[in-house]
């Protein structure tokens, strides 16, 4: 009589591939995206649904609906923080309100947990009654091979406890491997006792051969099944049924098996490697992420000293999250960690960043206070007839105004205007008081006369190799020379200024070269050049953080693709171009300087 070799005991080699390559319960664990919830009712109205049906709980989803509710919980709370400190309240003596919803969620859990345990409870309960029917079953089957002699009269009554065996499913995980070799012995010893005729053995080996043959081909078709878990537990179910098919013609049995086998080594594999690219991609994940949070820890906060530096680091702080949105979910026992890791430092920064604001602000407002003075003392002189000594005190004054740091935006205009407007009101009367200033004017304006002469030749000369180092000549000359009647200031130098431009065209001049040496020529040594300085000094610290922020995005941007190469292009010339144009409002600043010197 031929022994069934599906229920004779595993090899030890045959365990360790049917069962060493289940995963754990670390390795089965997936980054699944359930969908997020916006307020903390509706992660609680998610769990009373859970709850309904406790016993198909997904531990995963109930513990992401954990965490965002208290994800929401502490944004609230710290919202609330805010709020209190911003209405004047001391941040040590402020106390979280308590929320009524943290209750719900608690009582929930504890429902939830409650009947999961009752539930396991029944299951390892039936698990055991399982037990005891298969060790009765084994018990009849061994009294069934004892009656050697009447082995084919029990023939069906063997069967029948196979089937019963079949149906009995769940048994504690730690007594199948014992209570299956028992089974196997059983059985083979059975088999072997039984004495069927040849034609009845050959077709049921035949029908077996048959069922085990479709087993092998659909577990060979896994190989090609893009879902690796889906294959996995599809090959589970075929080990299954496999087990519960009769014996095949001992010929091909060891076939049959091996083929069946090196199907479920090629599964398995495939099922290992999976949960081994999982875990390396999140540790690399995790890596990714704990630089971003290095960077964010390592701010040298006694460096921010102004509203730009602020400004960058802010910058800077938006592109780490934005990052860190890119990069997918570390390892299950630090994820949360690392996520609460970063938080704090996002949040440190930018509580150290409101407190600036706040002390720059209280600073801002003494700073307007000592404006406002200056105005007061500007204006009690505007009416002086002291030219000689007004004019000093005033000069005086508007270099003090200098040394004053920022006012709040929307006052730093009007404020201005008060003040450089009594200076110039001064400036304007001396400058028609003095007579003798008229006729200095009139000198000046014969000067400049003769300037424009020249430039005219030069303009007319075609041969003339050293042009430029000429016309820079001339316009420092015209430069150097002071102030000419208000009235003819601007046609000479619109004169002035068209015979350069005549001549830099021919001269093919760089157009940062015309624009400085138009800019030079156009000052004229007014009061106001302190208000062009001060203008020109804003431009500068925005265009310097503008090449900041272009230089730290450039930190964050791959030139892998053909796109991110296009964009690295893109800012690189920007910010070419703005260290240009840096470059030029430095030169305008010291032409300035030496104009006021």
């Amino acid at each position: 009589m031929e022994v069934n070799e599906t229920n004779r005991p595993l090899t030890e080699e045959q365990v360790n591939v049917s069962e060493t390559l289940v995963p754990t319960v670390e390795q089965t664990t997936e980054n699944v995206k359930y969908e997020s919830k916006k307020t903390k009712e509706e992660v609680i109205q998610r769990l009373k649904e859970i709850n309904e049906n406790a016993c198909e709980v997904d531990k995963q989803e109930i513990d992401f609906l954990k965490q965002t509710f208290y994800k929401l919980h502490k944004i609230e709370q710290e919202a609330n923080r805010k709020a209190f400190i911003e209405s004047g309240g001391d941040v040590n003596t402020f106390v979280p309100s308590v929320d009524p919803l943290e209750a719900d969620l608690k009582s929930i859990l504890l429902e939830i947990k409650e009947k999961r345990n009752s539930m396991i409870a029944a299951l390892e309960k039936e698990k055991e009654e399982n037990l005891q029917k298969k060790f009765d079953i084994l018990e009849k089957m061994k009294n069934l091979t004892d009656l050697s002699e009447d082995a084919g009269k029990n023939y069906n009554e063997f069967k029948a406890l196979q089937q019963e065996w079949n149906e009995i499913k769940l048994i504690p995980a730690n007594k199948i491997n014992e209570i299956w070799k028992t089974y196997q012995l059983y059985t083979e010893k059975f088999y072997d006792m039984l004495k069927l005729n040849n034609e009845f053995r050959e077709y049921d080996f035949k029908k077996n051969l048959e069922l085990k043959t479709r087993i092998c081909e659909a577990a060979e078709k896994l190989a090609d099944e893009p879902d690796v878990i889906s294959a996995f537990h599809q090959l589970q179910k075929l080990h299954q049924e496999f087990r519960e098919i009769g014996p095949v013609a001992k010929e091909v049995r060891e076939d049959i098996w091996n083929r069946f086998k090196s199907a479920s080594t090629v599964i398995n594999k495939r099922h290992q490697k999976h949960f081994e690219d999982l875990k390396e991609q999140e540790q690399n994940n995790l890596d990714q992420k704990t630089v971003i949070c290095e960077i964010a820890e390592a701010m040298e906060y006694d460096k921010f000293t102004t509203f730009a530096d602020w400004e960058d680091k802010t910058q800077e702080i938006l592109a780490l999250q934005a990052k860190w949105k890119t990069i997918g979910y570390a390892p299950q026992k630090m994820n949360l960690k690392i996520f609460e890791r970063f938080r704090a430092a996002c949040d440190e920064f930018f509580r150290r960043k409101a407190e600036f604001f706040k002390t720059a602000k209280e600073n801002m407002a003494l700073n307007l206070e000592k404006k406002k003075d200056l105005c007061e003392k500007a204006e009690a002189l505007k009416d002086s007839t002291e030219w000689k000594d007004t004019a000093e005190i005033l000069t005086r004054l508007q270099k003090e105004w200098k040394t004053i740091g920022p006012v709040p935006k929307k006052y730093s205009d009007a404020v201005w205007k008060r003040f450089i407007g009594a200076c110039d009101y001064f400036f304007e009367q001396k400058q028609k008081a003095t007579s003798s200033q008229r006729s200095e004017e009139l000198e000046n304006m014969a000067k400049k006369q003769t300037v424009i002469k020249k430039i005219e030749e030069l303009a007319e000369a075609n041969d003339d190799e050293n042009v430029g180092e000429k016309v820079k000549s001339l316009i420092s000359e015209w430069n150097s020379i002071g102030f000419v009647p208000f009235k003819e200031k601007d046609r000479l130098y619109k004169e002035f200024h068209s015979l350069v431009n005549k001549i830099f065209d021919k001269a093919n001049l760089s157009a940062a070269e015309r624009k400085l040496n138009t800019y030079k020529s156009g000052l004229n040594k007014e009061g106001n050049l302190y208000k062009e300085r001060e203008k020109l000094v804003r431009i500068y610290e925005r265009i310097k953080s503008e090449i900041k922020t272009y230089e730290n995005n450039l930190g964050f941007l791959s030139s892998t693709s053909k796109k991110g190469n296009f964009l690295l292009n893109d800012i690189s010339r920007k910010i070419d171009k703005l260290k240009a144009d840096l470059d030029l409002t430095q030169k305008k600043i010291d032409a300035i300087d030496e104009a006021l010197e």
